[in-house]
Order: structure tokens, then sequence, then C-alpha cells
């Protein structure tokens, strides 16, 4: 026990005396917190919309009205013909293009289906299924309005009341920051902590602690308890980031929160044991521990939902610890769900981390052999 405190105690002078390495450790998961939250936003909004109206009456600036109070489309310009349209659309200006017939307003009058072309441009798959969407959302109200004006009835046959739970406004924020926060834990965990120790062999420093009488084991958690109290660090300063600036509420439990985050900390800090391990080099260090964020950045439901994903796919993502994480934080904080709902994914960290520290000691005791 005193072997492994004197290590603890040597790592934190270590980082101490290492003041680019602390601050990089601080300053790049900050930036990247508040870049990424600004940044990535999955509402897709104001889409520069070209406008061909051969009508130019009460009814089709009344539809163009309801496009662009919806807040998705920005008229930017008005086309002369077809080709303008097409034009505007290939060149970029626009990726949205409406046109409405001449006969546009009499079709209404009749009592007819009027119809409005709307062209997407799909080469921007999320802005085109974004249009497309709220396209088809704005004829549908529009047109039970027409009805319920004709008809004159009391009410429609129908009354569907949507409630959108724990993010009912859509706010990307609440969404992606959490999930920015796991990705954060899990670079510093993965990438500063299989370099760091792979630079120690490589300077001599982790033969000088193999001469002395420390167990392999005691020199893992000497090793790994100062990159969890930094991990945790990380999260605190994350969390007030999220809450000061982006307005992110925390429904749950912060306890449960610290707590159920030392499993991941540990399956996180277990594979860049193992990566220390395999490499020879720093760079090789970092070349795997690369191989491992990519995968979690993509395949973790970070960025794209795991259930579209290829079932062979899907269960791949199983092996990724932020795939649990990411349920954990964004049940805790959006949700406020508790421990019981979250058995599952703690249990599977639970046996990640044990497997993966197992192997890491098993290796590393059969390279000091």
């Amino acid at each position: 026990m005193n072997r492994t405190i004197s290590i603890i105690k040597k790592e934190f002078l270590q980082m101490k005396r290492d003041r680019l390495t602390l601050a990089l450790i601080f300053m790049i998961p900050l930036v990247q917190l508040l870049l990424f939250g600004y940044a990535i936003q999955t509402e897709v909004k104001h889409i520069p919309t070209v406008v061909f109206d051969q009508s130019l009456s009460g009814s089709s600036r009344d539809m163009l009205e309801a496009f662009s109070a919806s807040g998705y489309f920005d008229i930017t310009c008005a086309a002369g013909s077809y080709d303008d349209v097409t034009r505007r659309i290939d060149s970029g200006e626009a990726r949205v293009g409406i046109i409405f017939p001449p006969d546009f307003a009499r079709q209404v009058k009749r009592g007819v289906p009027a119809a409005v072309q709307v062209i997407v441009d799909a080469s921007d798959s999320m802005v085109s299924n974004q249009a497309i969407a709220t396209a088809n959302s704005i004829g549908l109200l529009k047109s039970q309005q027409v009805l319920f004006q004709k008809t004159l009835a009391g009410g429609p046959p129908y009354d569907i009341r949507v409630r959108p739970w724990y993010n009912p406004d859509g706010i990307t924020a609440y969404y992606m920051v959490p999930a920015i926060l796991g990705i954060i834990v899990t670079m510093t965990m993965v990438i500063i902590t299989s370099v760091a120790i792979v630079r120690e062999r490589e300077q001599g420093t982790l033969e000088q602690l193999l001469v002395t009488p420390v167990k392999p084991l005691e020199l893992m958690i000497g090793k790994i308890v100062p990159y969890i109290v930094l991990g945790y660090l990380q999260i605190t300063v994350a969390l007030l980031v999220a809450v000061l600036v982006f307005q992110v509420p925390i429904r749950g439990s912060l306890l449960q929160l610290y707590l159920l985050t030392l499993f991941f900390i540990t399956a996180s800090l277990g594979l860049g044991l193992m990566i220390s391990n395999l490499a020879q080099t720093q760079m090789q260090a970092f070349q795997m521990s690369f191989f491992v964020m990519l995968p979690s950045i993509l395949l973790s439901g970070f960025l794209f939902p795991r259930a579209a994903m290829p079932k062979i796919i899907f269960f791949l993502s199983y092996l990724i610890p932020l795939t649990y994480y990411l349920d954990i934080i964004r049940g805790i904080v959006l949700k406020g769900i508790g421990f019981h709902y979250l058995l599952g994914q703690v249990a599977s960290l639970l046996v990640f981390s044990v497997l993966v520290l197992s192997i890491s000691v098993l290796k590393f005791r059969k390279n000091i052999n």
C-alpha cells in the first residue's frame, strides 16, 4: 500500500513538472467543448431558397409567408424562369427552389389540389431531409387551415397533441454537450495515458520503478489513480461550462453521475494501459489511440443513431465504452433517471474494465519477466 501511494505521489509530481501537458489536459477539452457545442447543430435552419412565383397572387404570397415564418427557409432571391431556378441550385446559391404554377390561385379557389413544386438539393442529406420534412409539414398545415375554413367545422375530427419529452425545443446543445463531455474524457484517458506511460518507458523512468520491490498491480494502480483525479477535474469543468454557457439542465443526481462516471473513466484508462503495453514508441501509442477514438466518435451514437446502423456495426458498437456512457450521462442529465435504469450500462462498463485491466496487468507482467 505504501509503495502504491509513493507511485501516486511521484506521478502527480511528474504531472506538475510537465506544465505543458497539464495545460493541454485542461485547455484542449475546454476549447473542444465550446467549439463543438456551438458548431454542431443537427437542426438545419435558414436554408437559402429561390422562388419562381408564376401566380403572383395572394394565395402564393400566403404560402411563401408560411415557408419563411417557419425559420427553415430564407427566401434569398426570386427567379424568372425554371432555368434560373436550376442555375441557382446548381451553383449552390440556393439549396431549395419553390415554384408556383400560373393557375395556383384559381386552383385554390376551386377547391382542387393546388400544386407547389419544391426542389431540394439532396447532395447534403441532412439539409435535404430537414427541408423535405418541413415543406411537407407546411403543406399539410396549410391544407388543414383551408379545409377548416371551407367546411366551417367546429373543430378537426382528430385532436392529435404531440408532447416531446426531455428536450421539447429540440435544442442541439442539450443533446450534444453531454456527449462531447464523454468524448473529452475518452480522449484524455486513452491518448494521454498511453502516450505518457510509453514516454516513461523510453526515458527509462519506468525501468527504475521495476527494480524496486513494487508489484505490477501496485504499479498499475499508482499510474491509474492520478488520471482518475484528472478525469474528475475535467468532468467538473465541463459540467460547469455546460450549465453556465449552454444552459444545459441537469435533471438527475450529480452524485450518481460522478459515481457512475468512475466506471467509464476506469474502462477508458484500461484501454490506455493496454495500448501502452502494446506500443513501443509514443508515435505508435498515438496511432493506436486514434484507432480507438475514431470508432468511439462514429459508432457510439455520438453523431449518428445506432439504430440506423447495419446489424454487424450495431453489435460491434457494444465493444466501445462510450456507447454505454452516453446512455448514462444523457439519461441522468436530460431525463433525470436513476441508477436502477442504468444497471445494464454500468454492468457492461464494469465487465469491460475488469477484462481490459486484467489483460493489461498480465501483459505488463509478461513484459517485465
